[in-house]
């Protein structure tokens, strides 16, 4: 079971930070050609399986369930913050957007032909992610795919690596170990991609996106 200390203490934290995260974030897509065309790969997979319902888990003030949305899936959003969450309702009234947990997620088992989890785990203690995953699993139909976006550790020796985050602690993973967990999960690479930290990037971090698949 993850600790309900540790979510109340990063949901406090995203809600006292939400408002500036809003501001700073919120056309990240417009300069990142490599996210775009990633997640324009997952909407194209999704699609494909003729199920465009898709959960942005950890969707923060909700513009990428929007860009998901103007590329044709029924998005809606979930996060642990109501803060985020009644930015995402402000700033787009014709979507859906739940608080929730990812530990425990208010959505019927094998509905979803997608779910996009973009650095929404990364305060999740490494113990406690396989909870998560399941969940991820769980309300995925078969044949749907996840889109999970983290930043990587150093090398295999060190498969997490605790950071600080400006917001809350979080963690960081070899990619070869998270894959395998989602292994264990039932959910299945099928690809990656994998950028390359800029001089201009505060950290230093590689960020990997691993696109998995339900059987």
């Amino acid at each position: 079971m993850v600790q309900h200390d540790a979510l109340s203490a990063t949901r406090e934290a995203y809600d006292a930070a939400a408002v500036t995260y809003a501001e700073l974030f919120s056309d990240t897509l417009r300069d990142s050609p490599l996210d775009r065309a990633v997640l324009g790969l997952f909407v194209e997979v999704v699609s494909a399986s003729g199920n465009g319902q898709v959960a942005d888990l950890g969707c923060g003030p909700g513009y990428i369930t929007a860009h998901l949305g103007e590329l044709g899936l029924s998005a809606f959003g979930v996060d642990a913050s109501p803060v985020m969450i009644e930015l995402a309702r402000e700033a787009y009234p014709g979507l859906r957007f739940d608080v929730g947990s990812m530990t425990d997620l208010d959505i019927a088992d094998g509905v979803l032909g997608g779910v996009l989890s973009r650095w929404s785990v990364i305060h999740t203690p490494p113990r406690e992610l396989p909870v998560i995953l399941a969940e991820f699993h769980r309300v995925l139909a078969p044949g749907g795919h996840l889109l999970i976006g983290f930043s990587a550790s150093e090398d295999q020796s060190h498969p997490t690596q605790i950071f600080d985050h400006a917001v809350a602690p979080a963690y960081r993973w070899w990619p070869d170990h998270l894959a395998a967990m989602l292994r264990e999960c039932g959910l299945a690479e099928v690809a990656r991609m994998i950028r390359e930290p800029q001089p201009t990037d505060r950290r230093q971090f590689r960020e990997v996106q691993l696109l998995a698949r339900k059987a």
